[in-house]
C-alpha cells in the first residue's frame, strides 16, 4: 500500500511541474496551499485530486494534517523565508520530506535542526532534490566510484544549452542576484568554508568543447564528504553563461565590494537589478524542450593536480522539467519502497547510488 503524496504549492510554476509529472506516474497526490479558489480549481481541472487549504506559515498550521509516513512535497519559496515551518512541521509528525530548495543555507540549517529525529522517527528528508543538486551529486558519485581511493578532489560544473537566458525562471532570476552577493561554501582541506561567489573560474569540457564555468553554492559540499570520506575537497561551478563567467567574477567582486559602502544596500541592489530582468513566471513545454541540461564531474588526486582521475558526464531535460521528473521519482518510489535511509540526508544516501542512477536514469539523466 502506498503512502499519501501531498504537494504543497502545487498552484506556483514549479508546483505545476512537478504535479504534471507525478499524474503521469499515475500518482494522484492531495494538493495542499492557502488559496481555496484556486486549489478547488487546480483539483477539478485534474480530475478531482483531494486537497488541502492550509496555512503553512506556522508549523502548527500544517502539522495537523499531516501523518507518519505521508510524503510532504514542497516547492513553496524562497525557502529561508518559508520553508523552516513546512520542514518543523514533517520532522514532527515523522512525514517524509522533499523540497526544490536551491538554497544551501537553508539546507545545512535543516540538517542541524531535524537529522537527528527523522532518524528517530524512520523518516527520510531530502532537501534540494532537484536540477539542482541531484545530477552533481549523481555525477560526483560516479566520478569517485571510478576513480578508486586515489581521489582526493572532485569538482563538478552545471551547463546548459540552448536560449538558456530566455529560458530561466523569475524565482531562479531571483536566486542568481541574491546569490551574487552571497558566500559559496566549499570542501576545501576538509572543512566547510565560505568564499566569494564567482571568485573561482574553472574550464571543463563540454561536448568536446571548452567551457568556462564560475564558483556556486551547492549541496554537494555538505553531503559528498560523508559519502566518500577520502575526500578534501568539493567545489561546484556554474557554466550556463561561459562566455560571462570572467565578467560576472568581475561582477560579483565590484557588488559585494559596495555591500561595505555607504548606501551599500541601494548601490548593491542597482548592481544587481539586471538580473531580474525577464517576463514573470518561467518557460513553457516548448521552450524548455530546446534547453537541455548537462553536468560534469571530475575527480583528481587534489587541487595541485587537476589531470583527472575519472570523469563522468551526464545529459538530461531541461532543469525545471528534470527538477519535476526527478521530485515525482523520488516521492514515488517513497511512498512505495521501504529502502530509504532516514535522516536530512543527500540523494546518494537517500536512495543508494545503484537506485538512483537507475531511477536518473529512466527520466533521461544518463551518461553522455
Amino acid at each position: 500500500m502506498s503512502n499519501r503524496i501531498i504537494l504543497l504549492g502545487a498552484t506556483g510554476y514549479t508546483g505545476d511541474i512537478v504535479l504534471n509529472a507525478l499524474v503521469r506516474r499515475g500518482v494522484r497526490p492531495t494538493v495542499a496551499g492557502r488559496n481555496p479558489a484556486a486549489l478547488s480549481a487546480l483539483a477539478e481541472r485534474t480530475g478531482g485530486l483531494d486537497h488541502l487549504v492550509v496555512d503553512a506559515a506556522t508549523p502548527d498550521g500544517l502539522r495537523k494534517h499531516l501523518q507518519n509516513g505521508d510524503v510532504l512535497i514542497t516547492t513553496v519559496g524562497p525557502f529561508e523565508r518559508f520553508g523552516f515551518p513546512v520542514a518543523q512541521a514533517a520532522a514532527d509528525a515523522g512525514a517524509h520530506y522533499i523540497d526544490s530548495s536551491g538554497e544551501v543555507g537553508f539546507v545545512r540549517t535543516l540538517h542541524h535542526r531535524h537529522h537527528h529525529r527523522a532518524r528517530e522517527t524512520g523518516a527520510v528528508m531530502i532537501p534540494a532534490f532537484g536540477y539542482d543538486y541531484v545530477p552533481g551529486a549523481l555525477a560526483a558519485a560516479l566520478a569517485l566510484q571510478k576513480a578508486g581511493t586515489a581521489a582526493r578532489s572532485i569538482d563538478i560544473g552545471y551547463f546548459a544549452t540552448g536560449p538558456i537566458w530566455r529560458g530561466i525562471s523569475q524565482g531562479t532570476r531571483t536566486t542568481m542576484r541574491d546569490g551574487m552577493t552571497l558566500p559559496s561554501p566549499r570542501w576545501r582541506r576538509r572543512a566547510l568554508v565560505e568564499e566569494r561567489t564567482a571568485s573561482r573560474v574553472r574550464r571543463f569540457t563540454v561536448r568536446g568543447h571548452r567551457k568556462s564555468a564560475f564558483l556556486v553554492s551547492g549541496t554537494e559540499v555538505l553531503f559528498l564528504p560523508g559519502e566518500f570520506p577520502s575526500l578534501d575537497d568539493v567545489t561546484v561551478y556554474n557554466g550556463w553563461f561561459p562566455e560571462l563567467s570572467r565578467f560576472l567574477s568581475l561582477y560579483s567582486a565590484l557588488a559585494n565590494a559596495t555591500t561595505h559602502l555607504p548606501a551599500g544596500d541601494r548601490i548593491t541592489g542597482a548592481l544587481t537589478r539586471p538580473l531580474l530582468l525577464g517576463p514573470p513566471g518561467g518557460p513553457d513545454a516548448a521552450l524548455r524542450a530546446k534547453i537541455p541540461s548537462y553536468v560534469v564531474a571530475v575527480a583528481s588526486s587534489g587541487v595541485q593536480s587537476r589531470d583527472p582521475l575519472a570523469e563522468v558526464h551526464l545529459e538530461g531535460s531541461n532543469p525545471y522539467s528534470l527538477t519535476g521528473e526527478l521530485i515525482a521519482w523520488a516521492a514515488h518510489h517513497i511512498a512505495t519502497h521501504a529502502d530509504v535511509t532516514p535522516g536530512v540526508v543527500g540523494p546518494v544516501t537517500a536512495f543508494g547510488l545503484d537506485t538512483l542512477q537507475k531511477g536518473c536514469a529512466e527520466l533521461g539523466l544518463v551518461s553522455v
